[in-house]
């Protein structure tokens, strides 16, 4: 995987990505075709009774949409509407689906975003391959708007607004299409979205968004510090996220001398994988946490983060919301 994402990310003309140049051209044109059969109604979308806010990327890995969709789901409530959330719960191996997600919720079931989202928003989250099913049940509890998440290539599920969230720093890489690139649909996609959110450093045109965090948590007692630098000079950082490497340059950049351990995204952490027999603290996400909790024990910490976006966004959501 590392040898791809250099490639993703590398210059054009990589071998690798030369290479697998073919695959990533029939993959667009694939992910367009499919596109332009649900456009032109050959292909059903399915309304479920609520307005969809879909909020995804275009690129495979993390962007921020998890604590975007967090904010968003907190904005919607403060302009009175009665949010809920809409997840695939990716990874999750329950035996039935929709499932509701539930702030204990096995992560191992419903996938670790749709437990850390149920945790911070409060709001009813369901989960399911079939998101429409999933959609309606969420619905069917009172809800009357819906946000899903990393749901925007799943057309069957009509929508009111679409939002992408680019990564200011990465971009779109060499702007293939899987396998030659990280790319899941072509990189003109982002025209035909409504809102176009970038993450740390620079988009034209998109609204920003960045990631405070909110000092440090144990995982093992919830006592908290205001500082990450408190647990300092030295520790460990574990990451199985998308882009891990943001999450590492985020404790350098508080004053922490890092010893970096990057990890797949969505990891099954295994207690064997935390010990690194020297006493030091294990700073983790807290996507990472909620996975990592069942084997708590002290020293080990994660890093809760909240987003902030630009006052123009929540406005312009509004107003895409109401048909404007």
């Amino acid at each position: 995987m590392m040898a791809l994402e250099r490639a993703w990310y590398g210059p054009r003309h990589h071998p690798l990505a030369l290479l697998l140049a073919p695959l990533g051209l029939l993959y667009c044109g694939l992910a367009a075709a499919r596109r332009g059969l649900y456009r032109r109604g050959l292909l059903a979308r399915h309304d479920p009774g609520a307005p969809v806010v879909v909020v995804g990327n275009l690129t495979v890995g993390g962007t921020g949409k998890t604590p975007l969709v967090a904010w968003i789901v907190a904005h919607l409530g403060a302009a009175g509407r009665r949010p809920g959330i809409v997840a695939r719960g990716y990874g999750g191996r329950s035996r039935w689906w929709p499932r509701r997600v539930e702030p204990g919720s096995d992560p191992d079931e419903v996938g670790d975003e749709p437990v850390l989202l149920a945790r911070r928003t409060g709001v009813p989250v369901w989960v399911g391959p079939d998101r429409v099913a999933a959609a309606r049940r969420a619905v069917a509890e009172g809800c009357d708007v819906l946000v899903a998440d990393d749901g925007l290539q799943h057309e069957r599920l009509a929508r009111r607004v679409e939002i992408a969230v680019v990564d200011g720093a990465r971009g779109l890489g060499n702007r293939r299409c899987l396998p030659a690139g990280p790319l899941r649909e072509p990189a003109r996609r982002l025209r035909e979205v409504d809102l176009v959110v970038a993450h740390g450093g620079g988009w034209p045109g998109a609204h920003r968004l960045r990631l405070e965090p909110e000092g440090v948590v144990e995982l093992a007692t919830g006592a908290r510090r205001a500082e990450p630098a408190s647990l300092g000079p030295r520790v460990h950082a574990v990451a199985g996220i998308g882009h891990p490497e943001r999450f590492f340059d985020a404790l350098r950049a508080a004053g922490l001398e890092v010893a970096a351990h990057p990890f797949p995204d969505h990891h099954r952490f295994r207690p064997q994988e935390l010990a690194f027999g020297d006493g030091l603290p294990v700073l983790m996400t807290e996507k990472d946490a909620v996975k990592c909790a069942r084997f708590a024990r002290p020293g080990l910490w994660y890093v809760p983060v909240r987003a902030v976006v630009d006052e123009a966004f929540g406005a312009r959501l509004l107003a895409l919301l109401e048909g404007e």
